[in-house]
């Protein structure tokens, strides 16, 4: 279905959301469309973050907004779905448009299977209506669904359109750039050579990827890195359980923007907590690149400033390879938490592969070599 008649049948002028590859077209559609703009269109940092401002979009003007976000997102709707939305509550009505990555029968990641089982359940089991929006749904059909809806929405209760893989089309291309040099992949190759034979806990999505295939083209084995495939937002919080336990270690978090702001909570916790042992980087290229590029609002903010109020002792912000290079170093040497923010092209090789072996296999490699480590 094109997106522009999808929307049309939805009937809504505001929509908020974390961006999805399976939306892509949605996503295009509504940065060509409003760009990002308060009134009509927000990227959120977060899926519940995006219910709140729907909520207040409604409460301000009586009218129904849309809720766009991979599944994986359900989890962080839950609570202000239930505590704020429902019906019993507030009776606030949302329309979601969530990406169905993990759909059962159709191969994904190992990160997407089981959410992917439990999709459209959650969604239910919060008192959300939920249709599923495939490549043979016709304009008729999901006009007739949404009619159905209206009658939920009127009685302040949400619904769903839960989208296959392909199930929104949209012609035209939509370019997402800035104007950085570093590209990702050389920033985490120059943090594996910094590195050694420390440990390192890489963010959801292109930095694990590349990590990976990094270590194949070094010849190294996988052992001293945990791939957090999924969970997005919390691989400094999974670093800083490691490095309190495993003081005598250095321990590296690859992060990026989208990730960081996500739960940005995570660097308050880092802040208080003060490990000597954890260096925290944040490779900020303002995109939520590995979903399709859309901006995020890293790009107008200052992660090295939110960290200091947070309580990190050191923050730096880099911009070039000698730059990057030279702080890394320092932040090996330096017996202190650290924090170093890259600017980071948008970008990544077409061929990249994804990790060759299993979540668990990654776990157990690597919960060996802490133990031997240690």
């Amino acid at each position: 279905m094109d997106v522009k008649n999808f929307v049309k049948i939805l009937g809504a002028d505001y929509f908020t959301g974390v961006p999805d590859s399976q939306l892509k077209a949605l996503c295009n559609y509504l940065m060509q469309q409003y760009g990002v703009d308060a009134k009509h269109h927000v990227i959120g940092a977060n899926e519940g973050n995006c219910v709140a401002m729907a909520a207040g979009y409604y409460l301000a003007t009586g009218k129904t907004p849309v809720v766009y976000m991979q599944n994986s997102g359900e989890g962080n709707i839950i609570n202000p779905v239930a505590s704020l939305l429902n019906d019993k509550v507030y009776g606030i009505p949302v329309i979601f448009v969530v990406g169905w990555r993990g759909e059962p029968g159709v191969h994904d990641e190992p990160q997407h299977i089981y959410q992917g089982e439990v999709t459209v359940q959650l969604l239910e089991d919060m008192d959300i209506r939920t249709f599923v929006l495939d490549k043979e749904t016709t304009e008729e059909e999901m006009a007739s669904v949404m009619e159905d809806f209206r009658a939920c929405l009127t009685a302040g209760k949400s619904v769903a359109f839960v989208v296959k893989k392909g199930a929104l089309t949209y012609k035209e291309k939509v370019e997402y750039q800035n104007d950085y040099s570093m590209l990702r992949e050389e920033i985490i190759r120059e943090i594996v050579k910094a590195a050694g034979e420390d440990v390192i806990v890489s963010t959801t999505g292109k930095a694990s990827r590349e990590l990976f295939e990094i270590r194949e083209a070094n010849g190294q084995g996988h052992q001293r890195d945990f791939l957090t495939v999924g969970s997005m937002g919390h691989s400094s919080s999974i670093a800083l359980g490691i490095a309190a336990q495993k003081q005598d270690i250095k321990v590296w978090c690859i992060d990026g923007d989208g990730a960081a702001l996500m739960h940005m909570g995570a660097m308050a916790l880092v802040g208080a907590q003060k490990p000597k042992n954890l260096i925290h980087v944040v490779i900020n290229n303002g995109a939520h690149e590995t979903v399709g590029g859309m901006p995020t609002v890293a790009e107008g903010i200052r992660f090295t400033e939110i960290a200091q109020g947070c309580g990190y002792p050191y923050t730096v912000s880099v911009k070039d390879m000698e730059e990057l290079c030279r702080e890394l170093m320092a932040a090996k040497k330096r017996e202190e938490l650290s924090l170093i923010e890259v600017a980071c092209k948008i970008g990544a090789r077409e061929d990249l592969g994804r990790p060759t072996t299993t979540a668990k296999e990654n776990k157990e490699g690597f919960m060996e070599y802490l133990k031997n480590k240690g």
